[in-house]
């Protein structure tokens, strides 16, 4: 049962709007998800991981490289979806601050069957610490929609503090689509928590630039 009120969730999406409405800005705002955990220990506690894939796209700009094998990287290069090629990551050479500015460049990673498998050996373990390890893409599959895919999948993952933040959403976006956006991204985390609604302390919704609005 979702302990999240609908309208207090609406009367929050209309404020952050309405306040970010106020101060044009020449950008636009991306809208978090800011969640505060309890009775939670870290240490103890198994420190949960997911991902889930959104109705609505929260960031449209969302950097996406292409770690590809021929063939990907040529439908990269036509969709002009940034890539790298195994050449390209031998040369890396497993420097390990190149490797971590990789990583930090782009927000997710796609790669080909062949090329998946070699990441390990020509990358470290770095793209897996900071928790982009690639997501893999066949030749059966458009690498567009895949792309699509990446854009709207979102992840919840507890490291060390009890609190963190979640791209849900934009202020291009209607209303209903954040609602929905919103409510599925907090049922989704609330299904990852042991105890569940017991395990949330308190929920904001936040554009970029505006204050947190509660919600829970």
């Amino acid at each position: 049962m979702s302990k999240l009120q609908s309208e207090a969730l609406r009367e929050a999406i209309t404020t952050v709007k309405s306040k970010s409405e106020d101060k044009k800005r020449n950008f636009v705002e991306t809208v978090e998800l800011q969640i505060g955990l309890k009775n939670y220990d870290p240490q103890k506690d198994k420190r949960f991981s997911g991902s889930v894939k959104l109705p609505h796209i929260p960031r449209p700009k969302m950097k996406i490289c292409m770690l590809g094998d021929a063939q990907h990287v040529e439908e990269a290069e036509k969709m002009g979806l940034d890539y790298m090629d195994v050449e390209a990551l031998k040369k890396l050479n497993k420097n390990k601050k190149l490797v971590k500015k990789l990583a930090k460049k782009y927000h997710a990673f796609l790669a080909s069957e062949s090329v998946i498998k070699q990441i390990p050996r020509l990358l470290g373990p770095g793209l897996n610490k900071a928790g982009k390890f690639p997501t893999l893409v066949s030749h059966q599959e458009s690498l567009e929609s895949k792309v699509n895919e990446t854009k709207a999948t979102v992840k919840f993952q507890l490291k060390k503090v009890l609190c963190m933040g979640v791209a849900v959403g934009n202020l291009s976006m209607e209303e209903k689509q954040l609602f929905q956006n919103v409510q599925m991204s907090v049922n989704f985390l609330v299904s990852l928590l042991k105890k569940n609604w017991q395990n949330v302390r308190c929920l904001y919704l936040k554009s970029t630039m505006g204050p947190p609005q509660r919600i829970f």
